[in-house]
């Protein structure tokens, strides 16, 4: 009873419901507070910004099993060259629907489908060695609302574009930006400890009735909804997430909805073992999820447990599963260790007072990594040093000249 204050009386006012389910595995067993994090690929529906930054190339498959008999898969894919990533994603939420009619007969059956595809591009501009970038990203989505045929109550009869006129399309687009930098940080890594991501998801219209009767028709507004988040990690093996959300209706901004966080955290225990937990208070019906993910080889594992609090005495318990083929990060690793070889080795240069081959080795790295920020102050400090010795040199042909 804690949480019946935050009712949302506007709640379930919008259509395409299934655009607010998480795919399942890491993100929901982070409570959702995925918008600042998104480093796999459940950024799809929680920040488009993430594809840019990715370590690795993916193939993921995903299995939500929702509520009343009612499941959510999802299959994606993201790879990035450089700083520019892509991908797409498409999943499908169905729900058995079986008819009857009065003298307990069933008359049809099939499934009430709920199905979106997605494409999405990203860049990350000014990614350096110091400051990450800032990565900008978009997803071009489309979701088809699919309704069975149902029956004619007086003829007892199937009536053929009934589903049809209930069915809809939604046309929609998500925008998202993800900042990544160091601060507070007490461990060595290349990677940065803090993210903060802002996101707006599915911006767009919905349209229905398309049996042709009356033409088409403006169907209720998406779910639309603005997305904070920021992670950190001041301990490396703990990471904190935590997102807060407001949801809106694009044409209809004075029917408030009430805005609700998530917050989540992932310790890693082992290289390939980490456990995840979290929490989501949204309305009255706060949900706590808790989880796995473990990696062998190039397939990486996650396991989720979620329980859904309701206003009924019965929580609604819910599983999630997901599968990710890790294909490599197109030979970035490499380069990086090129990078980090010619910059050592400039270093030992440097430390013989040999400034002009300490110069070109570093100068080698930046034409793998022109953003590579150690060698670039190598550069100047060594540049400076040429330049102190030879006004030495020039001060001492001086005092020779005058004797």
């Amino acid at each position: 009873e804690i949480f019946t204050r935050f009712t949302d009386k506007n709640e379930g006012t919008t259509s395409f419901r299934s655009l607010l389910i998480p795919f399942g595995g890491r993100a929901e067993s982070l409570g959702n507070a995925y918008t600042g994090l998104s480093d796999d690929l459940s950024f799809f529906i929680y920040n488009p910004a993430a594809s840019s930054i990715q370590k690795e190339t993916q193939f993921g498959v995903f299995h939500n099993s929702w509520i009343a008999d009612s499941n959510y898969e999802t299959i994606a894919f993201t790879t990035r060259k450089n700083d520019l990533g892509i991908g797409f994603q498409a999943s499908c939420f169905y729900v058995p629907f079986t008819e009857y009619n009065i003298f307990g007969d069933r008359t049809s059956g099939s499934y009430y489908t709920e199905t979106t595809a997605a494409l999405n591009i990203s860049y990350n501009f000014l990614n350096g060695y110091d400051f990450k970038g800032l990565a900008l990203g978009a997803n071009l989505k489309a979701s088809w609302r699919g309704v069975p045929n149902y029956t004619d109550n007086d003829t007892n009869q199937i009536m053929s574009s009934s589903g049809l006129s209930q069915s809809a399309l939604g046309i929609m687009a998500d925008i998202g930006v993800l900042l990544r930098f160091n601060f507070l940080k007490f461990y060595n890594s290349r990677e940065p400890n803090v993210k903060i991501g802002i996101s707006a998801r599915n911006l767009g219209i919905s349209l229905t009735n398309f049996s042709g009767a009356n033409g088409i028709k403006l169907d209720d507004p998406l779910p639309t909804i603005l997305a904070a988040g920021i992670s950190i990690t001041l301990v490396e093996p703990v990471t904190l997430s935590l997102d807060f959300k407001q949801p809106i209706k694009l044409f209809d901004i004075n029917s408030y909805l009430l805005p609700y966080i998530s917050l989540g955290v992932s310790v890693s225990i082992f290289n390939n073992l980490s456990i995840l937990a979290g929490i989501e208070v949204k309305g009255a019906n706060p949900s706590i999820s808790a989880g796995a993910e473990f990696q062998f080889s190039k397939i990486r594992m996650n396991m989720n447990y979620t329980l859904d609090f309701t206003s009924s005495a019965v929580p609604v318990n819910r599983i999630s599963l997901s599968g990710k083929v890790m294909l490599g990060d197109r030979g970035r690793s490499l380069i990086d260790s090129k990078v980090d070889s010619y910059y050592m080795q400039g270093l030992e240069y440097y430390s013989d007072a040999n400034w002009e081959a300490a110069i070109e080795a570093w100068n080698k790295a930046l034409e793998l990594n022109k953003r590579f920020d150690p060698a670039i102050l190598g550069i100047k400090s060594a540049q400076a040093q040429i330049m102190m010795f030879n006004n030495i040199k020039e001060s001492w042909k001086l005092k020779q000249k005058k004797k």
